[in-house]
């Protein structure tokens, strides 16, 4: 049978953070039925694992309704799942629809290399603006999502958005975020994701390869630390390093099962 573990990630606590279901197979499944167990699993992401040498897995990402191109919550959890199950303590590398990504253990951290994803400013997007009643300092866009800043970390924590106004602006997800006003994180943020199935994702590590060069550029300082403030909220220490990004974070395992029907392989 196929062991199949949720981890929370971001998070040193169990039931804090943002969770991710992990499965490790020897070859590739099928889409259809990677499609169908993250649906099961009802995650902002389930990923799925393949060897593909030593020190090397093949690593997709799926929400309840689509696959997506880079999750860092779910990057963290896999090298999390591979450290725990298989003792891997070495550097692991990971090839995915963004390339190859990197996880390096160090003590209970684990550092992330992720790809750099610049926001440039753009228009408002009525949609955007309205459902989430705000009035903007700064919009933007990256590659996947949209970026709105605002004057004040109350303003991102009380946000309650009308995602159907979110979904019908074509955008994938939108993320909302100001500078911290205590001393403890550098900035604050929430992510809003309509557009790939999920309301709100709790901790983010693909909305901060956005996030970290964005508040670097404005706070001149090229180590960050968010906080992401949704009900379960989590940590993400994070630093630009050319077009790479560090992105740090803990994870904690909270269940572990076994799939006791037969997996769909891909076809040969």
């Amino acid at each position: 049978m196929t062991i199949l573990l949720q981890i929370d990630s971001f998070t040193d606590t169990p039931y804090r953070g943002n969770p991710a279901a992990v499965c490790l197979l020897d070859r590739p499944p099928s889409e259809r039925w990677m499609q169908t167990i993250a649906a099961e699993m009802n995650l902002s992401e389930t990923a799925f694992l393949v060897p593909q040498g030593e020190q090397r897995y093949q690593l997709r990402w799926f929400t309840p309704t689509v696959e997506v191109d880079l999750c860092g919550h779910a990057t963290l959890a896999a090298a999390h799942f591979l450290r725990e199950q298989l003792g891997i303590s070495k550097p692991v590398e990971f090839d995915t629809a963004s390339g190859r990504l990197t996880a390096t253990f160090d003590g209970q951290w684990i550092e992330l290399d992720f790809p750099v994803l610049p926001v440039k400013p753009a228009p408002p997007n009525a949609d955007i603006i309205n459902g989430l009643k705000v009035e903007p300092i700064f919009f933007g866009v990256s590659k996947h999502d949209s970026l709105v800043e605002v004057k004040s970390e109350s303003m991102v924590r009380q946000c309650q958005p009308d995602l159907n106004l979110i979904r019908r602006s074509g955008t994938r997800g939108v993320i909302i975020t100001a500078v911290s006003q205590t001393g403890d994180y550098d900035f604050v943020s929430r992510f809003f994701v309509p557009g790939a199935g999920i309301d709100e994702d709790p901790v983010t590590g693909s909305a901060h390869c956005v996030l970290i060069p964005y508040w670097e550029n404005k706070l001149g300082r090229a180590k960050l630390t968010g906080y992401q403030a949704s009900a379960r909220g989590g940590v993400v220490r994070g630093e630009r390093i050319e077009d790479r990004i560090k992105l740090r974070g803990q994870a904690v395992t909270v269940i572990e099962c076994r799939l006791r029907h037969p997996v769909e392989w891909q076809n040969p």
